[in-house]
């Protein structure tokens, strides 16, 4: 069996990590581990992280398309655009 490592996550496999992440991202908050003013904080360092990285990337719309989902996140909507 042959696992590379620079395999590209299936869409389907990075949509499920996303709603995974973004459903315990909601419980923590709910069950105040976490306050919400943190999982803001760490939601724009997601999109700070992105935004930088996209400067010095030979993809840089991957890093865009990244930025753009805890964008619709941090502005209360689903990460899932219906």
């Amino acid at each position: 069996m042959n696992n590379k490592m620079t395999r590209n996550a299936d869409p389907v496999e990075g949509l499920a990590a996303l709603s995974i992440c973004e459903s315990l991202l909601l419980a923590l908050t709910d069950l105040k581990v976490l306050s919400e003013e943190d999982a803001r904080d760490l939601l724009t360092d997601v999109a700070t992280t992105h935004s930088e990285a996209a400067l010095v990337s030979q993809t840089p719309e991957r890093h865009y398309e990244v930025v753009t989902i805890v964008q619709r996140i941090l502005t209360g909507k689903n990460s899932v655009p219906h």
